[in-house]
């Protein structure tokens, strides 16, 4: 069995670099947990406070492996700022970097590849408004059709205006992007969205009739789920619960 390379960064960057980094590790088991994997493929990204810098995962390494220490830190043009014996997937930072360069609260961008998002970004008819999740996707989403591998730069300026100000990204043939303020943010619009393509392709699965949820509800839902977490967004409500799921899982992503 071939071992990794084990790194130690804690107390040799800034206490807030760390904090990013052990919530964007965990983010990455919990996605591993979850099934939401791909192997070595697929992506998440984190800036790092008050810098231009990013962190994202090595390339070569399953979701199960990813610590805090050894997420890579990139600046926009994927240029490695560590000294590091790992490197990281151009392809893939290529669009986490274009969201970053426009994305000024878009501090996460967690970007995969799940059969059933894929499957709803694909369909012509796009995410329905048949469960409650969809409502929180509908209200801020948009789509982003396929261009084969992210290795054109020019891809960027269609994937940014594709965007937009939206939260939520279908891309078709290919997977679903959401982004956050916070790591914690950017996990539970994932969350939300996998479980709302969940739920659709179900529904459709029994070939009968569904009930949608009507749009002056899905217009109104942001505002309601305001109340339920008293001005915080969900992530910032249901983070502290998944970091310590995290934990128990396996605490070695904090080293």
């Amino acid at each position: 069995m071939l071992e990794l390379p084990q790194l130690n960064l804690k107390n040799k960057v800034s206490p807030e670099e760390w904090q990013v980094r052990v919530d964007l590790a965990a983010c990455y088991r919990l996605v591993e947990d979850l099934g939401w994997g791909d192997l070595i493929y697929t992506h998440i990204s984190a800036k790092v406070p008050e810098t231009d810098h990013y962190l994202v995962n090595a390339f070569g390494l399953t979701f199960d492996e990813v610590t805090a220490s050894n997420l890579v830190k990139v600046d926009l043009e994927g240029n490695i700022l560590d000294d590091t014996p790992f490197n990281i997937n151009p392809a893939g930072f290529t669009i986490h970097s274009a969201v970053h360069s426009v994305r000024s609260d878009a501090h996460c961008v967690l970007h995969l590849h799940t059969k059933e998002s894929i499957a709803v970004a694909s369909l012509k008819c796009g995410l329905l408004p048949l469960s409650q999740y969809s409502c929180f996707q509908l209200a801020s989403l948009g789509y982003h059709q396929y261009e084969g591998l992210a290795v054109n730069q020019d891809e960027k300026v269609r994937l940014k205006e594709d965007l937009g100000n939206n939260n939520h990204l279908l891309l078709p043939n290919h997977g679903a992007l959401t982004v956050g303020p916070t790591v914690g943010d950017a996990f539970m619009r994932m969350y939300d969205l996998q479980r709302a393509c969940e739920i659709q392709l179900l529904i459709q699965s029994t070939g009968q009739d569904a009930i949608e949820v009507a749009p002056e509800i899905v217009d109104g839902i942001s505002k309601q789920a305001n109340v339920v977490h008293s001005g915080t967004t969900g992530g910032q409500k249901s983070w502290p619960a998944m970091l310590r799921k995290a934990y128990r899982l396996d605490p070695s992503f904090a080293q």
